[in-house]
């Protein structure tokens, strides 16, 4: 058998059993892509992160994503998490990752946890008769970026947490997040995600959807930052904070297990 180092973390929550669940691995060099979706699929989370130290000098790792369906382009909660993982284990203020089509990311600590910079992703106005159908409510505003993020603003917060879409009907759209948002009760803004394309229904909390909402909402709002709940089942939280190019997304994280995975030799 071949013993890989695993570690299980709750990421953007102060708690465990709240926030997303996130599976890190650091490998020692990479395995075969249906290894590592075989891997994703077993442990079952919305992501698991691989990591491999990184040859080229740009930064300290490098980082690749899986769902249990897919690998994806950029995973925000995951990446917290494996920032928890190599801070806590080996020491220092900030760590680097390279990754294959999200670009440079870092996570830092900061006073009230860690600090993860993404890269802001933009909408704009549009429509999607088809979607906002299967959404069982119809939203004040749609806006949609090329990268298949979209942003349903609602009203209230209890517009959102009534939703109850049809989840097989939106997954045959395609792999895109399904971003529904409004003004929050408790915090500056709410949301709930949806991405049952990419293998998750309902995410528990979408650090990606966060890179997105950051833009939005600091628009919307006229300010560079405010406070945020996604409000799953889990329910998790995060400060967003727009800094040039970059959203600033800060929150906790709380590691579950620490333990060996066993893969079979061939």
């Amino acid at each position: 058998m071949i013993r890989l180092p695993y570690w299980h973390v709750d990421a953007f929550a102060d708690r465990p059993f709240a926030g997303n669940q996130a599976a890190v691995m650091p490998l020692d060099a990479w395995l075969d892509e249906a290894t590592l979706l075989a891997i994703a699929e077993e442990n079952n989370f919305a992501e698991t992160a691989f990591l491999v130290k990184d040859e080229t000098g740009e930064a300290d790792w490098e980082l690749r994503w899986f769902t249990p369906t897919m690998e994806i382009r950029l995973c925000g909660h995951a990446t917290l998490a494996s920032g928890h993982v190599l801070l806590e284990r080996d020491g220092g203020d900030r760590v680097t990752f390279r990754t294959r089509r999200a670009g440079l990311l870092e996570v830092a600590r900061s006073e009230a946890g860690y600090e993860l910079g993404l890269p802001l992703i933009e909408t704009a106005p549009d429509s999607w008769p088809e979607a906002v159908a299967l959404l069982g409510a119809e939203p004040r505003e749609i806006w949609l970026s090329p990268e298949r993020y979209g942003v349903y603003l609602f009203d209230s917060e209890e517009q959102v947490r009534a939703l109850d879409p049809d989840l097989r009907g939106l997954g045959k759209l395609g792999d895109d997040q399904f971003i529904c948002t409004a003004p929050g009760a408790r915090t500056d803004v709410v949301s709930r995600v949806f991405v049952p394309g990419g293998g998750v229904d309902e995410d528990s909390f979408t650090g990606s959807a966060h890179a997105c909402l950051t833009h939005f909402w600091t628009e919307r709002l006229g300010r560079d930052s405010f406070t945020a709940h996604q409000a799953s089942h889990r329910g998790g939280d995060a400060t967003c904070r727009r800094e040039g190019d970059r959203a600033i997304l800060g929150g906790q994280c709380v590691t579950v297990v620490e333990g060996t995975f066993l893969l079979p030799q061939e």
